[in-house]
């Protein structure tokens, strides 16, 4: 989500999260009319332009990646269906997808239904939700309102439906000027049953005071003479996203700009002002705002329109139209100067905070809904011209300045009403601020005078109508994407179509740039060079901010517990254990009952196959996935490095990237930057790590250099061509580049922690266990920050011994034996990109040209600790591992259904409703046996870890109802048949077939989970209960939770890895 959405939007429930490195360098850079564009896989994509047809405009003029139009009841506007009355009718071909604008004649609720051939249907409910202050009141009521309803009265409807449905989006979450609900499932009753409580949710919450406290803030008492503490989820989960600096320099850099209206305050509530929000502005804030006029429906997919014109209908016919003009966004006043501002964040109060200063400049462009849609495509374009790549002039100049270490700032930004651009360095000395915002401008300035080459704006534009055409948005359903994207005018009373229409403003664009308009160079100089309304926000390390904001916090506890009378502070006490109560109580099964959900005849017996072909080519194994791609070829090669010595194995991810980032022979890397961009639709190398399926979780570990593209079909033989030319042409010589990648890396690696900590403890804890995660903590953890630190004096110290590591790790590992090639294409294409590949593999080694000692070999034995991690956060996040099958247990399907309940149940109701954290989870690996608790932005550890070693007394203990049941298989199936596009489908079963995981075993563990019973689910209890002890703990998390969980008697060593 935040990679599609940016770092503005808070999300409801805390998900698998970021992985610790960074998938591809690049920043995130917002895409046409509020779709998000991001540069991971290299900035790669598509055709040139040109007046005249080329070659390759014609290539990507092939790719419609979307579902085809569906016969569909005529209408004529005025037609009034289910009280709705058809306003407007037009069929988008972009998407082919035939669009109606319906209005609800008694409450005037605008209904968008978007038909197409898509099963993955799509349902949102979006209210416009502008706050006047940093209370976090919209942020609180989208956690609110999904705590239980009119007709839905239990504690956790949405909790139920994880369990229970067959969703492949199930969601909520937060903008700074609209709250979003959306759903999304290929099932149609399995939808209509989502859309029911969701709607339900929203116009009729069941909402409290204690709702308020739960989800909110609320002191926390549990003896009158006991020490008082703030509770609350969304409390303690702004706490985690104040930890992370780089979210809070664009939290400012937003605020920044936009000083006098909503987007000057934090929509998700700020730690300090959370606590000032009483029931009465909560309440007030639903009832003035979560009213059917206020809110805009959305409907995506196949489908019957009536149908979904009835749902709607039946919750808007009991209310009455009302004015909402006190929801609309203004206009931020222009100003006539420009400003700057500054704020100090928590550094961390290790290291030298002299060089952690930060930075950007940002300005406030037009209107979303008062500019051309060409302008907004142009200046999506000049974003990533100015910033999406390595050879982008803008990010170009920052890095190889010196200044600092890495670049900040999302560039474009199109989800707010009026756009606006940032970028900026972190890693500064307060010297070398002023430095970078003067480079910004004198660099701007150059472009605008001496142009933006032409091999980089081919390259750029490319890259943009590729994606637009395409539609790829992974796991993310489509609708929903396209919803996001029409609300960037529909929000504020415009055209809800036009952000979905690119292909006018695409033409136009060309059309101008083919006539040699300086298109881009006029939108420099008017948005940034002649625009006064800009904001420098410098970010100044304070060492002692994390002291400063407990001692606050604490002023404010003290304050409230020594002006309450003793009886006041018994009505708190009482509060705290009636909530505590509540929190623990189980639902009635007769309102569980209520909720509605599939039964297992409605589910598939058979599990989801992927068609495939197996060949050998030139030694080779070649898998070929038949799909329809609309001609885009998808391409997976890996390459096997346990060859490599364990030496030389954290240098693999740095490897990886300098294939792409340093140039070859023949080009330097700029160039190579751009021509990845004209002649593929994306290339990124990567490391992949696994093992083989075995019985007792210690297969022979699969580990590979994988290098991902996709192409035309038409551009298979340039594709090929240019992989050739960086796995046998490579230029490692270029020390400074080099250098600055590994101060870059150094950079990510660190920023990611805070955001990120359950991830890297759980990558901790897993390397304790098998091979293969220790390989990936090498290549990827914190043993991995530690090695890019020494790396980083290892460059000006011994250059000439870094570059004979990477010359040796590249022969080690390019060569055809053991190469596995992933094809998954149209069948009709696939003929024509298989000559190539044989082509290409001939091309290769035929075997490694250096013989190492394997790294496999070498690796010291898995060891178990308990290891505390301090960073600069005022929240925690607790890990616990063990493995089952080293301990006897034998896994099967129902074991990864016992799991999945558990962490809906007993652990969303111990660590997140009752312990306050974010997000409290478990996760159990089929293949290796490892079984991890995790939690997020958590203020607790040992209590978590205490909840943790009660999981299996209470699986043990607890008697699943058949209903129960029934629920928890329901949604395990739904997770086993999760929706996938074409290149995921293919990329998924490639690595089955590597890891040795069939069809047969697929099979046998569904029908494991659709035979599952009560007795499993006590088994799996009895197995964490006996494995409990022998667990090993991680812990990533501030100083003060820490030594105070040691001072507790947790034996635990600490270390601080910033």
């Amino acid at each position: 989500l935040r990679r599609l959405f940016g770092t503005r939007m808070i999300g409801f429930v805390a998900g698998g999260g970021l992985g610790l490195k960074r998938a591809g360098r690049s920043v995130r850079v917002r895409g046409f009319l509020g779709s998000s564009v991001r540069a991971s896989h290299g900035p790669a994509r598509g055709v040139r332009w040109s007046a005249t047809p080329s070659v390759g405009a014609a290539c990507v003029a092939e790719v419609k990646m979307v579902a085809t139009a569906p016969q569909v009841i005529p209408r004529k506007i005025g037609d009034v269906v289910e009280d709705f009355e058809l306003v407007r009718e037009e069929f988008v071909s972009e998407y082919a997808s035939q669009a109606r604008l319906w209005k609800h004649k008694k409450t005037g609720t605008e209904l968008l239904s978007v038909l197409n051939g898509d099963e993955n249907k799509t349902f949102g409910i979006v209210f416009r939700t502008p706050p006047k202050d940093s209370t976090g009141v919209p942020h609180i009521l989208e956690h609110s309102v999904l705590c239980g309803s009119k007709k839905y009265p239990v504690k956790e409807p949405f909790v139920e439906l994880i369990k229970s449905s067959l969703n492949t989006f199930l969601n909520a979450f937060t903008f700074p000027d609209k709250t979003c609900y959306p759903v999304a499932s290929c099932n149609e009753q399995d939808f209509y049953n989502l859309v029911d409580v969701y709607m339900d949710a929203v116009l009729h919450p069941a909402m409290t005071p204690d709702t308020l406290r739960q989800e909110g803030h609320h002191f926390e008492l549990d003896d009158v003479d006991g020490k008082m503490t703030i509770k609350g989820v969304v409390y303690n989960e702004m706490k985690g996203a104040y930890s992370d600096p780089e979210r809070v320099l664009a939290e400012y850099s937003q605020e920044a700009i936009f000083p006098d209206i909503t987007y000057g305050v934090e929509s998700g509530g700020h730690p300090r002002n959370i606590p000032d929000l009483t029931w009465e502005q909560f309440k007030g804030f639903h009832d003035n705002y979560y009213h059917p006029s206020n809110a805009r429906v959305w409907f995506y997919g196949d489908g019957d329109e009536g149908r979904r014109l009835e749902k709607v209908n039946e919750f808007l016919q009991d209310f009455e139209e009302i004015d909402i003009s006190s929801s609309a966004v203004p206009l931020q006043e222009r100003w006539t100067e420009p400003r700057a501002v500054e704020h100090t964040y928590d550094c961390g109060s290790e290291g030298d905070p002299s060089n952690k200063y930060m930075t950007t400049l940002n300005w406030m462009l037009t209107p979303m809904d008062q500019t051309e849609p060409e302008k907004i495509l142009a200046l999506t374009v000049l974003s990533q011209l100015l910033l999406s790549t390595s050879a982008s002039p803008l990010r170009k100049a920052l890095t190889d300045s010196g200044l600092g270490e890495d670049i900040v700032g999302g560039g474009l930004e199109t989800d707010l009403r009026q756009m606006s651009f940032s970028v900026g360095m972190k890693g500064l000395t307060k010297e070398n601020v002023a430095k970078v915002q003067e480079l910004i401008e004198e660099t701007l300035t150059q472009l605008s005078k001496e142009g933006v080459p032409q091999a980089l704006m081919e390259s750029c534009l490319n890259t943009l109508e590729f994606r637009l055409r395409e539609n790829n948005t992974g796991r993310f359903p489509r609708g929903l994407s396209l919803m996001i994207a029409s609300l960037s005018t529909w929000l504020h009373e415009s055209d809800p179509l036009v952000p979905l229409r690119f292909e006018e403003p695409l033409m136009k664009l060309k059309a101008r740039l083919a006539d040699g308009e300086n298109v881009f160079e006029d939108l420099i100089k008017e948005n940034f060079l002649a625009n006064p309304h800009k904001a420098a926000v410098t970010m100044i390390p304070d060492p002692k901010y994390a002291e400063k904001e407990a001692a606050i916090e604490q002023e404010r506890i003290d304050k409230v517990a020594k002006a309450a009378s003793r009886e006041e502070l018994e009505e708190i006490v009482e509060m705290t254990q009636r909530l505590k109560e509540k929190q623990a109580k189980p639902d009635d099964p007769v309102d569980l009952a209520k909720i509605p959900y599939l039964s297992k005849e409605d589910l598939d017996k058979s599990m989801k196959t992927v068609p495939f072909e197996e060949d050998q080519i030139s030694g080779a194994t070649v898998y070929h996935h038949p799909l329809p791609t609309s001609g885009v070829v998808y391409m997976d090669l890996g390459m096997d490095i346990t060859g490599v010595s364990m030496e030389l194995l954290p240098l693999m991810s740095l490897y990886t990237e300098s294939l792409t980032q340093l140039g070859t022979k023949k080009e330097d890397f700029v160039s190579l930057q751009q021509r990845i961009g004209r002649e593929t639709g994306g290339l990124r190398p990567a490391t992949y790590m696994s093992q083989l399926v075995a019985a007792d979780g210690n297969g022979p570990v699969v580990s590979m250099l994988m290098i991902r593209a996709k192409t035309m079909s038409s551009k298979t033989t340039q594709t090929f061509d240019l992989l050739k030319d960086i796995l046998l042409e490579p230029n490692f010589d270029n020390k400074e580049r080099f250098r600055q990648l590994v101060i870059e890396e150094k950079a990510g690696v660190e920023s990611g922690i805070a955001p990120s900590g359950h991830t890297v403890a759980a990558g901790r804890l897993r390397s304790q266990y098998r091979v293969g995660a220790w390989a990936t903590e090498q290549m990827e953890g914190l043993a991995y920050l530690d090695y890019v630190k020494a790396l980083l004096d290892r460059v000006d110290k011994d250059w000439e011994g870094v570059l004979g590591d990477l010359r040796a790790l590249h022969s080690a590992v390019v060569n055809r034996s053991k190469l596995v090639c992933n094809v998954t294409t149209d069948s009709d294409v696939y003929p024509g990109v298989k000559a190539e590949l044989k082509s290409f593999l001939d091309s290769l080694p035929e075997k490694s040209s250096l013989q190492l000692p394997s790294w496999v070999d070498q690796a010291p034995p898995p060891t178990t600790a308990n290891e505390g991690f301090i960073i600069p956060a005022q929240v925690n996040y607790v890990g616990k591992a063990m493995n089952l099958l080293d301990a006897g247990y034998k896994l099967t399907g129902a074991s990864a259904l016992a799991s999945k309940h558990l962490g809906t149940s007993y652990l969303w109701d111990t660590v997140r409703v009752q312990g306050g954290a974010y997000g409290g989870f478990c996760r159990l690996d089929m293949r290796t046996g490892d079984f991890l608790y995790l939690s997020y932005r958590d203020p607790n550890v040992n209590k978590t870890l205490n909840n943790y070693d009660g999981a299996g007394a209470f699986l043990k203990s607890h008697d699943i109802s058949e209903e129960e049941l029934t629920k928890s298989i329901i949604g395990m199936i739904g997770d086993m048949d999760s929706y996938a596009l074409p290149d995921a489908k293919g990329y998924a079963s490639m690595t089955r077939k590597i890891t040795g995981e069939t069809d047969e075993l697929r099979q046998e563990r569904r029908e494991q989970v659709l035979g599952a019973t009560a007795k499993d689910f006590k088994e799996f209890g009895e197995a964490l209960e006996a494995t409990k002890e022998s667990g090993s703990v991680v812990v990533v998390g501030s100083e003060t939770s820490l030594n105070a969980a040691k001072e507790e008697g947790l034996d635990i060593s600490l270390s601080q890895p910033l």
